[in-house]
């Protein structure tokens, strides 16, 4: 396994099941000779990655647009490849723009959503490509021409229901706070939901911004839970009554919700969210404020059942089953 490591440190768990791993540093700065290419990707040039996958003639598995520069400059080419997408990444980074308030953060993400467009269309034609959702590799068949792209769900750290009979007494937004699509979504509930009911909500999510929390703040009946341990956030997900998860980016396949379906009661989501999936007959779709207060409304009053923990088994033990994924992927390779 070859890793870039940026922060977290090195993980003795991955020497469990990885014959060996090595570490590569990520570039904080690149040079200007490499401005032409995304950021995600020219940080991630290394030439001791390339040496060392040079060194044996295994088939490479890539994780994301972000590691395929070797691909994208041919030093792979007698090689099989497979690039594991993500997202649609110049899609997520144009949403990004649109979903930030700061200035610059919104010039940068611009800019690389410009330089992943060129570039993917590039390199969607050199490797096997593996999408998370059909609406991506719909994407990728029509805007970049990719006549070799798979569709293969997620693979997840949960892999049987167990969302929990009865009911919750609050409703829940979870997510990663200091991404600017989940900031955007929770202060898009404070504003057009929550200032119209009074009915008990938590946000919970990692490093939310001041700004976040002033606007929490000022709600009597809305909770912000910062950072919480993954036993918390395990704790809150199991417990909430109604999971809110409106969604402004239509990439990709969201974890939350995932996880909100093998763990939680019911969820109000839209159809943004929810993309080219199965899942729509497991949630209640609302597109509007006046919408999600109604869906609200109705089901605060609503005992989630069996019959609804059957349902949820039904399609999710099917789709996302990461025993038979993961040899279908091994097919691949």
């Amino acid at each position: 396994m070859h890793c870039f490591e940026y922060g977290r440190g090195e993980q003795p768990e991955l020497n469990k099941y990885c014959e060996e791993v090595f570490y590569y540093q990520r570039k904080k700065k690149v040079p200007a000779t490499e401005l032409r290419l995304p950021y995600i990707v020219s940080s991630r040039m290394n030439p001791l990655l390339i040496e060392n996958l040079l060194k044996d003639n295994y088939p490479v598995l890539l994780e994301g647009i972000h590691c395929t520069y070797y691909l994208f400059n041919n030093q792979l080419k007698s090689r099989k490849v497979l690039v594991r997408l993500h997202n649609v990444e110049y899609e997520y980074y144009a949403q990004l723009a649109k979903s930030t308030r700061d200035f610059y953060k919104k010039i940068y993400y611009k800019r690389e959503s410009r330089l992943l467009k060129k570039y993917e269309s590039v390199v969607s034609e050199k490797a096997k490509f593996i999408a998370v959702s059909m609406k991506d590799k719909e994407t990728y068949e029509t805007i970049f021409g990719a006549n070799d792209i798979e569709f293969l769900p997620v693979f997840l750290p949960f892999d049987k229901v167990q969302s929990e009979k009865g009911k919750g007494n609050f409703c829940l937004y979870h997510g990663n706070l200091s991404v600017a699509e989940n900031e955007k979504s929770a202060l898009w509930l404070l504003e057009n939901v929550f200032s119209e009911i009074d009915i008990p909500f938590v946000i919970a999510g990692k490093n939310p911004s001041s700004f976040l929390k002033k606007r929490a703040e000022k709600n009597r009946n809305v909770q912000l839970v910062q950072n919480p341990s993954q036993k918390e956030m395990e704790e809150l997900i199991k417990n909430a009554h109604i999971h809110l998860l409106p969604s402004f980016n239509s990439t990709g396949i969201k974890i939350k919700l995932l996880n909100a379906l093998f763990n939680g009661r019911f969820i109000i989501t839209n159809a943004v969210s929810l993309g080219r999936t199965e899942l729509g007959s497991l949630c209640y779709i609302a597109e509007n404020a006046k919408q999600y207060i109604e869906q609200i409304r109705e089901i605060k009053e609503l005992s989630f059942s069996e019959n609804e923990i059957f349902k949820r088994k039904d399609i999710l033990d099917k789709l996302y089953n990461n025993g038979k994924n993961a040899k279908q992927l091994m097919k691949w390779l």
